[in-house]
C-alpha cells in the first residue's frame, strides 16, 4: 500500500475512533445530567418538521460554519509558522468595529462598497497582529502572552467605542448600543436561490448569508499560497528550522512578521459574515469567542483548509443543535462538552497515528535496504 495512502487511512481510521469515544463520553455526561442519550442524537439530526425549518436549519448551520472556518485559517497560517496566535479573537473584534463604523460613513454601489469594508477589516486585522510580530523579532517577547494581552485590549476598547465615538442610533425594541447602521449597499446578497435547486423553501430570516461563498475562495487562496508558492514554503521552513532557512537565504524575522500578519489580516475578516448579511451593524451583542473556538477548528483540521472546512462543519452542525437539544430536555452545555472531546480525542488520535504511521515507514525503509544490500558470502 502506498505511504501516503497508508498515512490517509490511519487518520481517518483514527478520527473515526475519536468520535465514537466522544460520543461515549458525552453520553455519560448526558445520563448524569438526567437525560437521554437517543434523545439528545435524536434532536441532533432533528432540522425541522417542515421543509422551510429545514432550509432553515442548514442555514444556520452554514452561517455559524463560516467564521468558524475563516478564524480556523487565521490560526494555521500562524501555526505553518510555528506561531501560536492566540490574539485572533481581539483582531476580529476590532477589525469587525472599524469595517463597521468606516462603512457607515459613505454610500458608494454596492460591489465597491462592501470590497471597502472587508479591505479596512483586513488592513486592521492585519495592523493588530503586527504589534506582537514585531515584539517577538525585536525584543523576543512570546507571541502567546503579547496576544492574550492584545486580546483584553481589543475587547475593552471595541466596548469603549460601540458606547463612545463609534455608537450610532439605538435601533427601536432593543437594549444594546451598535455602530451606525450600514447603507443597503452594504447588506451582502444572500445565497437562499441555492435552496430551490434541492427542492425546498427559502430559508427565513436573513437566509444563507453569502459571504459564504468568499469563505470558500478564501480557503482555496490560502492554500494556493501556503501549499503552492514559495511563500508557503518559506513559512514552513522557518517554522521548522528558522537557522538552516536563514542559512538558505530566508529571513526568519521578515517570515514571522509576514505570517502574523496575513494571519491577522483573515482573522480581520471573522465579523464580516455577521455584519455584511445579518447585524448591519456592530453591537455590544456581536457574537464572542469566534478566535477562540478557531483555534480548536484549526486543530482539529490539522491546518489544511479543507479539514478546517470539515471541523467547521461539524462545529457548526453542534451548535445548530442547541435549540433541538433544550426541547429534549439536554443541557445546552452537552454541545461544549461534545466538541471539546472530539477536539482532544482528535488530537490524541492525530499524534498516534502519526507515530504508527511514521514507525511503518522506518520498518518498510529497512526492509527496502535490508533487500538491497548484497549479502556477502566468505570463502
Amino acid at each position: 500500500m502506498p505511504a501516503g495512502l497508508n498515512r490517509a487511512l490511519l487518520t481517518l481510521a483514527g478520527a473515526i475512533v475519536a468520535i465514537v469515544l466522544a460520543v461515549g463520553i458525552c453520553s455519560v455526561a448526558i445520563i448524569a445530567a438526567g437525560a437521554s442519550p437517543v434523545d439528545a442524537l435524536t434532536a441532533f439530526f432533528n432540522f425541522g418538521a417542515t421543509p422551510r425549518a429545514v432550509s432553515t436549519g442548514i442555514a444556520s448551520m452554514l452561517n455559524q460554519a463560516v467564521p468558524l472556518f475563516i478564524s480556523g485559517l487565521a490560526v494555521a497560517v500562524g501555526f505553518r509558522m510555528n506561531l501560536f496566535n492566540i490574539g485572533v479573537e481581539g483582531q476580529y473584534r476590532i477589525a469587525a468595529i472599524c469595517a463597521a463604523y468606516v462603512g457607515s460613513t459613505f454610500v458608494l454601489p454596492a460591489p465597491f462598497q462592501i470590497t471597502v469594508i472587508i479591505l479596512v477589516a483586513m488592513v486592521v486585522g492585519g495592523a493588530y497582529a503586527f504589534i506582537p510580530a514585531v515584539l517577538k523579532v525585536t525584543r523576543g517577547v512570546n507571541e502567546v502572552i503579547s496576544t492574550i494581552m492584545l486580546n483584553y485590549i481589543a475587547i475593552s476598547l471595541a466596548a469603549y467605542l460601540v458606547r463612545g465615538p463609534f455608537r450610532g442610533e439605538r435601533q427601536p425594541g432593543t437594549l444594546t448600543t451598535n455602530t451606525p447602521m450600514l447603507p443597503e449597499s452594504a447588506h451582502f446578497p444572500n445565497l437562499n436561490d441555492l435552496f430551490s435547486l434541492v427542492g425546498l423553501p427559502p430559508a427565513r430570516g436573513t437566509g444563507l448569508w453569502g459571504f459564504l461563498l468568499v469563505a470558500v475562495v478564501l480557503g482555496v487562496v490560502v492554500w494556493l499560497l501556503l501549499e503552492r508558492t514559495r511563500f508557503g514554503f518559506d513559512v514552513k521552513a522557518s517554522g521548522l528550522n528558522a537557522p538552516a532557512a536563514l542559512a538558505s537565504g530566508v529571513d526568519p524575522r521578515r517570515m514571522i512578521i509576514s505570517a502574523m500578519v496575513l494571519s491577522g489580516a483573515i482573522a480581520g475578516l471573522v465579523g464580516l459574515p455577521e455584519i455584511l448579511g445579518d447585524k448591519f451593524a456592530f453591537g455590544s451583542n456581536f457574537t464572542p469567542q469566534l478566535g477562540f473556538s478557531g483555534i480548536a477548528v484549526a486543530l482539529l483540521g490539522r491546518n489544511k483548509p479543507l479539514g478546517i472546512a470539515v471541523a467547521a462543519l461539524l462545529f457548526g452542525f453542534l451548535n445548530r443543535a442547541t435549540g433541538p437539544l433544550q426541547f429534549a430536555n439536554v443541557p445546552p452545555s452537552v454541545t461544549m462538552i461534545i466538541q471539546g472531546a472530539i477536539v482532544l480525542l482528535i488530537v490524541i488520535a492525530s499524534e498516534l497515528t502519526d507515530r504508527i504511521a511514521l514507525r511503518q515507514e522506518e520498518r518498510r525503509a529497512a526492509r527496502h535496504l535490508a533487500k538491497a544490500t548484497p549479502v556477502k558470502v566468505g570463502a
